[in-house]
């Protein structure tokens, strides 16, 4: 019996004993709590529904759990139901229906731990969105995992996502690029406001190598001339690492586009039209005070160019048009003004500023034998994320980085993450998939069936068998999985599925070093090797489910 199923059974008993004493049943919670008590002699789950509700209906909340516990002790599953404290119920369920888990596990194979709560919904993720001035940094590669991830778990609640990269090929960034290129080609230091870095040189040489004359051509068509080569040639180093990483996009949208389609100058006018623009000082502002922004915002400034809010508010609208209902925007630890700044935005444009979600990201710090690593050997100023993956590897710069929540500072331990210990939290889970994947191999070899999703469960197999209290907490962190993905989608969190991977790991070393599962010697299979066979099944696709969720492999064999 899962979670929800229990829940279920525990709302249905609370409207029969409600009914049957003529009290009002609606005043229950469409779904009722359950936990799992830290302590496990209080039971296998617990609720709080009759404290909930009992003031509501009229009565002692400890009289209403004792009619709830005398409604609950009798149903199927259900072993026993006591009242504790001031009136929750202690639930604990019969071995035979906890084993139900596992097979639904293995019937539902890499789809287990999906939901529809997101079915219907079309959300546009933009996420990384780097100039492409330089290799990805740390903070590009943190929202590359975590953003990656998130849309791996908004798509398991039934989501349609398109994974979007706004290329800003447009502005005074890519002005100082432009600059810092020719001053490499000439071989000279780059600009006060430049940038510096080896990389600088290799695409100053590509440009040469493509048009060997582009130094001698006048300076607009030389600037040209580089910015077209040096900054395609830039993107699409940015979109090579991405894709190694694991990290790849549905759609590359050019900021240059919305100029360019006279879209930005389009909504511009529309701003006008409806009053939501003012002049003053020479420029036209954007009365975004009065959509709950701290200050009014340049649109059009004294020089008549386009401030960047601009182009953020023509590629909101351009978003709305393409037929998302909702656009998450995944950004940097120096944007938090760009929340009240896009909700504005959206309400300018006559639109519900809930259409704008906008999640920000803290920094991310590498250490090294307890000193900080500042520099990359190739980007000069910044660490890379070529830099991590060089000293980890993919799956442990990846797991690294979506452990934690965003909103939190990050250090990540290179000394740590490239250690093949169980300190090491990505090669603690991977270590458990591919112990359970040598499991198999040897039960095999024995000429033992093993169930698995691909084979199925047989009928007979008797998963009541499996009474151990450390089958029983096995199986009951298996029963939270679905809960937790559904939690990490509507929170936005998918440091939780590494977090609840850690848990399962933990759960299943404990199980495995407390129940034999193979025979020995001259021992013969039996129906309780079968059963915990099929435990090892589901907490291997587990596992492999949730490691998919974050975009790292599941090996098996380490």
């Amino acid at each position: 019996m899962t979670p929800a199923a229990l829940a279920d059974l525990v709302r249905a008993v609370a409207v029969d004993v409600l009914t049957s004493r003529d009290l009002d049943d609606t005043a229950l919670p469409r779904t009722v709590t359950i936990e799992r008590p830290r302590n496990r002699e209080h039971g296998d789950y617990a609720t709080n529904v009759a404290l909930q509700v009992a003031k509501k209906v009229g009565v002692a909340p400890r009289d209403l759990a004792g009619w709830l516990a005398d409604g609950l002790a009798g149903r199927d599953g259900v072993a026993s139901a006591e009242v504790a404290g001031p009136g929750f119920i202690n639930l604990r369920l019969a071995a035979d229906a906890q084993g139900v888990i596992v097979r639904q596990v293995l019937d539902a194979g890499e789809r287990y731990g999906r939901g529809d709560a997101l079915a219907g919904r079309r959300i546009n993720l933009e996420f990384v969105s780097a100039n492409p001035t330089g290799p990805l940094h740390l903070g590009g590669t943190r929202w590359a995992a975590a953003g990656d991830a998130l849309g791996r778990v908004l798509s398991a609640q039934g989501a349609e996502v398109v994974r979007e990269y706004y290329f800003n090929d447009a502005g005074a960034q890519i002005d100082r690029f432009v600059r810092s290129l020719i001053a490499s080609a000439k071989g000279e230091p780059p600009p006060e406001d430049g940038y510096a870095g080896a990389y600088l040189s290799d695409v100053a040489a590509e440009v040469l190598r493509t048009e060997p004359n582009a130094l001698s051509l006048p300076e607009d068509e030389c600037a040209e001339t580089f910015r077209r080569i040096g900054v395609g040639r830039m993107f699409d180093e940015i979109k090579r690492s991405l894709h190694e990483f694991g990290t790849d996009f549905d759609v590359y949208f050019h900021e240059d586009s919305l100029h360019g389609s006279g879209q930005v100058g389009e909504v511009v006018a529309e701003l006008k039209a409806h009053g939501h623009l003012y002049e003053a000082d020479g420029a036209w502002w954007l009365r975004s005070t009065e959509f709950g922004d701290d200050k009014d915002r340049v649109v059009i400034k004294s020089d008549s160019e386009p401030a960047y809010i601009a182009g953020d508010i023509a590629y909101l609208r351009d978003k709305r048009r393409r037929g998302f209902d909702l656009c998450i925007y995944l950004l940097g630890a120096d944007h938090h003004g760009y929340i009240a700044r896009l909700k504005a935005a959206a309400a300018a444009l006559d639109d519900d500023p809930a259409v704008v979600e906008v999640l920000i990201g803290q920094m991310v710090s590498l250490v090294s034998e307890g000193k900080p690593v500042r520099m990359s050997k190739r980007a000069g100023t910044v660490v890379t994320m070529e830099d991590l993956v060089d000293a980890v590897g993919v799956d442990a710069a990846r797991y690294a980085l979506i452990r934690s929540s965003v909103d939190a500072t990050l250090d990540i331990d290179l000394d740590l993450w490239s250690r093949r210990t169980s300190d090491n939290p990505v090669f603690y889970v991977q270590y458990a998939h591919a112990r359970l994947s040598s499991l198999e191999r040897n039960a095999a070899e024995l000429g033992i069936k093993v169930p698995t999703a691909a084979t199925g469960l047989d009928d007979d197999v008797d998963l009541g068998l499996l009474a151990h209290q450390r089958e029983g907490e096995l199986i009951r962190t298996i029963g939270d999985f679905g809960k937790v993905v559904a939690t990490a989608a509507q929170l936005r969190e998918p440091h939780r599925i590494a977090r609840y991977l850690e848990e399962l790991a933990s759960a299943y070393h404990k199980f495995y070093d407390s129940c034999r599962i193979l025979p020995q010697g001259d021992e013969v299979a039996t129906p309780l090797t079968t059963a915990r066979l099929a435990l090892c099944a589901a907490v291997r696709q587990l596992l492999a489910n949730g490691l998919a969720l974050l975009g790292v492999s599941a090996p098996e064999r380490m």
